[in-house]
């Protein structure tokens, strides 16, 4: 996932750098003109004063059971933390067993139209032929196997993100 960062300048009394209609320059509390040059920021602040600020997006929770929070808030108070949140969750998978969470896999294609009784798909497969890479196949229906299906991070290495998936159920494979 690529992050744009965005630059604002921003002088010591916590103002920010605004710029009118007309270019004017004008100092408020609200957050002023944001940037995505650094460079061109860094010429505001050197003209007119002040110093870049990054704005960063924040970071998305993770979700954790009832059981995981308890460690980690646990870990907050502990002087070696990573230790602590690693000897827990480890030392309860290796005493009471685990799974390893099935990555989600999808049938790849593109609808080519066609009357609706004889809808024409185009569907992405693995290539038997050109190891690692993919063919495309007409027919009038997706089919479900495993050759035809592929997780997220081969959608987006293939570059198949503008087809449409379907997400392949238990039951189909």
């Amino acid at each position: 996932m690529s992050e744009e960062k965005l630059y604002a300048v921003k002088n010591d009394e916590g103002e920010f750098l605004s710029f009118s209609d007309d270019g004017d320059s004008v100092w408020d509390k609200a957050v002023g003109n944001f940037e995505t040059d650094k460079q061109k920021a860094r010429s505001w602040a050197h003209h007119r004063g002040g110093h870049i600020v990054m704005f960063v997006e924040e970071p998305e929770k993770v979700v954790l059971t009832k059981e995981q929070a308890e460690i980690v808030e646990k870990a907050r108070v502990s002087d070696f933390p990573a230790s602590y949140i690693s000897s827990r969750l480890l030392m309860n998978a290796y005493v009471n067993g685990y799974t390893v969470a099935k990555e989600k896999k999808y049938l790849v294609y593109k609808e080519l139209g066609g009357k609706q009784k004889n809808k024409l798909f185009a569907q992405a497969y693995r290539s038997s032929i050109y190891p690692g890479t993919i063919s495309w196949i007409l027919t009038n229906e997706v089919k479900s196997g495993s050759w035809a299906q592929f997780t997220e991070s081969e959608i987006e290495h293939y570059g198949l993100q503008d087809c449409e998936k379907e997400e392949v159920t238990d039951d189909d494979d």
